[in-house]
C-alpha cells in the first residue's frame, strides 16, 4: 500500500467512504495503469485513482479533492493520444469507466442518453436493431468512451459528411470544480440562449466533468457504396480527393494511406492490397439508392481520370468490412514495421495535401526518420506517424521533435495543430504557433469562468502555467504566489 502523507491519507479515506474501498486505488501496482493515456511516453503516478459510479459520487469526490487542495484529472477509457488524461503530480484521477450505462433511448426524437463511460461503438450496437446508429466513429471506437469523445471533440472517418462529436451532443450534465451539478444544452434542436455545449465539447477536461449526455442518433442510410483505389503516389491521390469534392460530391468518408501505411496494414491484417502502390484511397458514399449510385460511379470515374492504377469495389458486406478493418487498424499496424511510432494530428486545407506530404517526406529524410501517413483526406486531417526505435538513445526525443515540426508545417499552410486528438500535454507548447497572446488570454478567461482555481486538468492545453488574471507569455509569478497564499495549477 502506498504510504501517503497524513492530509492525503485523510483525503483517500474520504474518497473511499464515497465510492467504496475497492474503487479508491492507492496501491502503486494499481496506479501504474493510470500513469498515462494512449500517448504512452510521459508518465506521472497520481496520488489516487477514484472510480465513482454516479453523478452524486463524482460531485462528492470533487468537493473532497477541492477541500484538500488536490488537482483533478478526469479520465475516460484512456485512449487519447495527446496526454489529455496524463495525471499531475500530487493530484488524483477521477476515472469514469464504471459509469457505463445507457440511461434512456428516445427513437421518436432520435436521441439517446448515456453515461460518460459508455463505449462509442456500444451506442450504435444498442440502437442498430431499430435501424439507427451513432455517426462519430474514431478508429478507437470499439474501446474509446463517449465522455472522452466529448472532451476531445473526436471525429473519425465519417466526420467529413456527418461532423464531429460537437455536432451530435445535444445536452450534458456537468460537475463543476466546486462540486455543483449543472445541466447544459437542451434535448431540443436550436435551443435559445448561449451555445455552451459548443464551449464544453472539445474543452479537454478543463471546464468540468460530464456525467450524462444526450447524443443524436441517425437513421442508417438506405445504401452505402465503397471503393478502394490505388495510385502511383500521394500526388495523384490528393488530386483525386480535391477533384471529388470540387465536383460537388460529399462522400461519407475519404481516407488516404501512403506506401508505408499500406505495407504495415497488409502485414497486420492480411488484406490483399498491392505493396507497389504509392498511395491508396478508401471512400464511402451513402444515402438514398439513387443518390449513391450516381455519386459512387462519378467518384470512380474521377479516380480513374486522376491516374488510379486500380479501383476495387467490395462484392459484399464482409469484403467491405475487411477494407475498413485495414484502415481502422492502421495505427496499431505500425508495430509490424517499426518498434515504436509517434502519432501526430494536424489539419491542412484539402488542396494542400500533396504539397504538405512532400514537405513531411523531406523533413523525415533530413532528420533520418521514416514517416507514414494515414489520414482523413476528405477534411485534410493528417495523422503522420514518425517511426523510431526507443532502444536507440535519443530517438524518442528526436521523434517527438520531428512530430512537432510536422505541426509547424500544417500551421504554415493555413492549418491547425489538431483535428481530433486534442492539445493535451503533448501540443501545448505549439499553441503559440497558431494563436496570439490575446487569443490565449481569451480562451483562458473562459476556462476561469468555469474553474477559477484551475482545479481540473492543470497544465494541459495552455503553453505556460498561469493563474486566472495572469497574462500569457513568459511565466511571471503571481502576487499571491509570492505571498505563498496560492500555487500554480
Amino acid at each position: 500500500m502506498l504510504v501517503l502523507p497524513r492530509d492525503q491519507l485523510a483525503a483517500a479515506r474520504e474518497f473511499a467512504a464515497v465510492v467504496g474501498e475497492k474503487h479508491c486505488l492507492t496501491d502503486p501496482a494499481e496506479l501504474r495503469t493510470y500513469e498515462s493515456d494512449g500517448l504512452a511516453g510521459p508518465r506521472v503516478r497520481p496520488l489516487a485513482v477514484v472510480l465513482p459510479a454516479s453523478t452524486a459520487e463524482v460531485a462528492s469526490v470533487v468537493r473532497i479533492a477541492r477541500a484538500h487542495g488536490l488537482p483533478i484529472v478526469p479520465r475516460g477509457a484512456g485512449t487519447g493520444l495527446s496526454g489529455g488524461a496524463l495525471p499531475v503530480e500530487n493530484g488524483i484521477v477521477i476515472g469514469l469507466a464504471r459509469m457505463n450505462r445507457i440511461l434512456a433511448v428516445d427513437f421518436p426524437n432520435e436521441r439517446i442518453c448515456v453515461q460518460p463511460g459508455v463505449i462509442n461503438l456500444d451506442v450504435s450496437r444498442a440502437v442498430a436493431p431499430h435501424g439507427y446508429y451513432y455517426a462519430p466513429d474514431p478508429s478507437s471506437q470499439s474501446v474509446c468512451s463517449i465522455g472522452g469523445n466529448i472532451a476531445e471533440n473526436s471525429g473519425g472517418a465519417h466526420c467529413l459528411k456527418y461532423g464531429f462529436t460537437v455536432n451530435h451532443v445535444m445536452a450534458a450534465k456537468l460537475v463543476t470544480a466546486e462540486g455543483d451539478v449543472l445541466e447544459l444544452g437542451s434535448p431540443a434542436s436550436d435551443a435559445l440562449g448561449y451555445d455552451l455545449m459548443a464551449v464544453l465539447v472539445g474543452s479537454e477536461g478543463l471546464l468540468g466533468i460530464v456525467t450524462e449526455a444526450w447524443v443524436r442518433i441517425l437513421r442508417k442510410p438506405e445504401l452505402t457504396r465503397t471503393f478502394f483505389a490505388t495510385f502511383p503516389s500521394t500526388d495523384e491521390a490528393g488530386a483525386c480527393v480535391s477533384a471529388i469534392v470540387a465536383r460537388g460530391i460529399v462522400p461519407a468518408a475519404v481516407e488516404m494511406m501512403d506506401k508505408l501505411a499500406i505495407e504495415a496494414i497488409v502485414a497486420a491484417t492480411g488484406v490483399d492490397w498491392p505493396l507497389d502502390a504509392g498511395a491508396a484511397l478508401l471512400m464511402d458514399a451513402d444515402g438514398t439508392r439513387a443518390e449513391v449510385e450516381h455519386t459512387a460511379s462519378a467518384a470512380v470515374a474521377i479516380a480513374r481520370s486522376c491516374g488510379a492504377i486500380e479501383v476495387r469495389q467490395p462484392n459484399d458486406d464482409a469484403e467491405r468490412a475487411l477494407m475498413w478493418k485495414g484502415r481502422k487498424g492502421a495505427f496499431a499496424a505500425m508495430g509490424r514495421i517499426s518498434p515504436n511510432y509517434y502519432v501526430q494530428d494536424g489539419v491542412i486545407p484539402r488542396s494542400h495535401i500533396s504539397r504538405v506530404l512532400h514537405e513531411i517526406a523531406e523533413l523525415g529524410a533530413r532528420e533520418g526518420f521514416r514517416i507514414a501517413n494515414v489520414f482523413h483526406a476528405g477534411d485534410g486531417n493528417l495523422h503522420p506517424l514518425v517511426l523510431y526505435d526507443a532502444r536507440i538513445p535519443g530517438q524518442s526525443h528526436d521523434a517527438e521533435r520531428v512530430a512537432g515540426e510536422v505541426l509547424k508545417i500544417c500551421v504554415k499552410h493555413g492549418g491547425s495543430i489538431t483535428g481530433e486528438h486534442g492539445v493535451g500535454a503533448d501540443k501545448a507548447v505549439y499553441m503559440g504557433e497558431l494563436f496570439s497572446d490575446q487569443d490565449l488570454a481569451t480562451m483562458h478567461s473562459i476556462r476561469c469562468a468555469f474553474d477559477s482555481d484551475c482545479t481540473f486538468n492543470p497544465g494541459k492545453v495552455f503553453p505556460t502555467p498561469r493563474l486566472c488574471g495572469d497574462r500569457p507569455g513568459t511565466y511571471v509569478p503571481h502576487a499571491t504566489e509570492q505571498l505563498e497564499t496560492a500555487g500554480r495549477g
